[in-house]
């Protein structure tokens, strides 16, 4: 099996290739290569099982995406994006590389003979707007109201119909906000919901922006990565035209998450948090969803979190203890 990760460089991406090289495939298949591509050079670690080749560039430039699917990968990851915030804040790179980025990359796939990988397609809740009801269900409208997420949305229309088309076989699995995120902040609006647990655990100070009653959807990157896998190795054929799938998480306030942190690491770690309310990013968070139902995908064998404690400490077991060590 050929695998291309693209978007590698990233916190996901090096987690999944992690996850590659320990496990194998999807279904554990034997790899023959994993082709890393980012905007920058992804560093693979040594050691690993199996051949590794890495690029860089800007994927929605002209001839990149067709070198990319040239070596006709089995699977590609797609996890490559202008985050939330950068895609508000720059509204013409936001479609240049989240919608142009993504359909040249589907039309340098169409245009390979009798070629049709499987693509997921990390898609994102932000495709749902508000005024949403308590609990999301499958069958719910998407009605984003950002930049993101409406390139989040249209990227999922394409993917439908290039799969409908035959043209790949694509899952869009739409993730809950991934926390605790491991490394440097980021600039999602969502950024806070991972500092708020990860600078303080450092000895760092955290900026809240938001009321501690908001409520989120939450996974951890350790379920992000299994949903990733799970994705590959489904049977697409039920999924019929809808290929789009709520991924499961985690329903939790920001002060429960305070009160876990609090729990694990104590008053002193907790008061590292600071509040500095900004309206612009309670008022976008704020309209995201707070529960979802996932019913089809937890019925296609798709595992979340247990809570929010168990996901604070996939972090510190995972990403702190190792890198204080």
């Amino acid at each position: 099996m050929k695998i291309l990760i693209l978007g590698a460089a990233g916190m996901i991406g090096r987690k999944l290739l992690a996850h590659l090289a320990a496990n194998g495939g999807p279904g554990g298949a034997p790899i023959k290569a994993v082709l890393l591509h980012d905007v920058v050079d992804p560093v693979p670690p040594a050691g690993l099982p199996f051949p590794v080749e890495g690029s860089s560039g800007d994927y929605a430039v002209p001839g990149v995406a067709e070198r990319l699917v040239a070596g006709r990968p089995d699977v590609i990851f797609h996890l490559a994006s202008i985050v939330s915030g950068e895609a508000e804040a720059r509204f013409e790179e936001g479609y240049r590389v989240n919608l142009d980025g993504a359909r040249a990359l589907f039309e340098a796939i169409r245009a390979v003979p009798n070629y049709a990988p499987r693509l997921i397609y990390t898609s994102s809740l932000a495709v749902f707007g508000a005024p949403c009801p308590d609990v999301i269900d499958d069958d719910y409208l998407c009605a984003p109201a950002s930049s993101y997420g409406i390139q989040k949305a249209m990227v999922e229309l394409l993917l439908a119909d290039y799969s409908r088309r035959g043209f790949l076989d694509g899952v869009a699995i739409r993730l809950p906000t991934i926390c605790v995120r491991p490394g440097r902040p980021n600039a999602a609006l969502s950024g806070f919901v991972s500092s708020i647990m990860r600078e303080p655990l450092n000895g760092q100070e955290a900026v809240l922006p938001v009321e501690e009653a908001m409520r989120l959807w939450i996974a951890s990157p350790r379920a992000a990565v299994s949903y990733l896998m799970q994705a590959a190795t489904i049977d697409t054929a039920p999924l019929g035209a809808r290929r789009s799938l709520n991924m499961p998480g985690v329903s939790v306030t920001v002060g429960e998450q305070i009160e876990a942190l609090r729990r694990r690491a104590g008053d002193e770690v907790a008061r590292l948090i600071r509040r500095a309310p900004d309206p612009v990013v309670a008022r976008v968070v704020g309209d995201w969803p707070q529960r979802f139902s996932a019913t089809r995908a937890i019925g296609l064998g798709f595992v979340g979190d247990a809570d929010f404690a168990s996901i604070l400490e996939t972090y510190i077991t995972e990403d702190l203890a190792p890198a204080r060590a």
